[in-house]
């Protein structure tokens, strides 16, 4: 037990050192806060002592733990960054959506999102997702991030059924991959491209397959129906039940407006369940985030912000296939012939 034990914090000790070194660029003279709850106290030790052989000053903030709906406190304290040069959102449930990290950005801050919320018990910073090469990632983002900045429409479909339909006009993509260097201060250890979509423009039917974010792996495929931005319809299977039940827990209708467009580009990631920010990171697949995006480059406001991932995914950025079977093309042109010209 002793033995486990010791491993599992010789891995901690790793993910922590490659967020100090490869994520964060930590420079001695730079002010880091650590914002966390007492439920990791663990890992933010782990992580303080990692930052602390980069920066003088590393100091902890550890909150009562308030679940998805963290993020009300730090909206209503958007200048509780005020004092540091670096802040890294430890909490179980991301901040990056947040008035505080949007306030902390606009004043030129560097922040990073690493929700610690995991479904088996393990510490996420054990996770093999961390090793991903940022350069990797970036490369693999840029192959296809031209293509999504000119589009107007997205379009996914996948074997199941999925056929859905978002529009981004005047939207570009962003790209996060651990490394605040490349996100210009502001990145998360999801590794992934997003697009904050228009809120009222998703139409078209979901085959969900993957995970339902912090709620764990999807055992059975649950069919979600989308019309004008809005979840209209869930499938009433177990899976479904369980993420109708989730939503409604939020006490806000807004949460079933759809807000992100994100794809998966972490070849290290499984997408299985056990840690929310692993799954979406897969490389293979997509997700759709739901509720407020305003820190995404987005216009919509909710109390919250959640994912829904799905394996697979053949992609379109107007009529050009950028991924198929959820992997990256070179792309090609590939035109989407309409049910006119197809009989002409």
């Amino acid at each position: 037990m002793e033995q486990v034990q010791s491993d599992q914090n010789q891995k901690m000790k790793r993910g922590a050192s490659i967020i100090a070194k490869n994520w964060l660029h930590l420079r001695m003279k730079q002010k880091v806060l650590i914002v966390s709850s007492e439920k990791h106290v663990v890992e933010t030790q782990i992580l303080k002592e990692a930052f602390m052989e980069h920066s003088l000053q590393v100091d902890l903030m550890l909150l009562e733990e308030k679940g998805k709906k963290i993020g009300i406190f730090f909206d209503k304290n958007e200048n509780i960054f005020e004092a540091y040069d670096v802040i890294i959102g430890a909490t179980d449930y991301s901040l990056v959506t947040t008035k505080a990290v949007k306030r902390a950005r606009a004043e030129g801050k560097k922040f990073l999102s690493l929700p610690l919320s995991t479904n088996n018990g393990q510490s996420m910073l054990t996770y093999d997702f961390l090793q991903m090469d940022t350069k990797k990632s970036k490369m693999m983002a840029n192959v296809i991030k031209k293509y999504v900045d000119e589009a107007t429409y997205l379009q996914v479909k996948t074997k199941l059924g999925t056929d859905m339909r978002f529009r981004k006009k005047g939207r570009n993509a962003g790209f996060f991959n651990g490394d605040i260097r490349d996100g210009n201060g502001f990145s998360s250890a999801s590794i992934e491209l997003y697009v904050p979509i228009e809120e009222d423009q998703t139409n078209g039917v979901l085959y969900l397959d993957g995970s339902l974010g912090y709620i764990g792996a999807v055992k059975e495929p649950v069919r979600i129906e989308f019309q004008n931005g809005r979840i209209v319809d869930i499938e009433e299977n177990e899976d479904g039940k369980r993420l109708k039940t989730y939503i409604e827990s939020f006490d806000d209708d807004r949460m079933y407006v759809t807000a992100e467009f994100g794809i998966g580009l972490n070849s290290f990631a499984k997408c299985v369940g056990n840690c929310y920010i692993e799954d979406e990171s897969s490389y293979g697949t997509y997700h759709i985030g739901f509720g407020r995006n305003l820190a995404l480059g987005g216009a919509f406001e909710a109390c919250g912000h959640f994912d829904l991932v799905t394996h697979e995914p053949d992609i379109y950025a107007d009529n050009r296939k950028i991924m198929e079977r959820g992997r990256v093309l070179v792309p090609e042109p590939q035109v989407f012939l309409s049910f006119k010209e197809r009989r002409a």
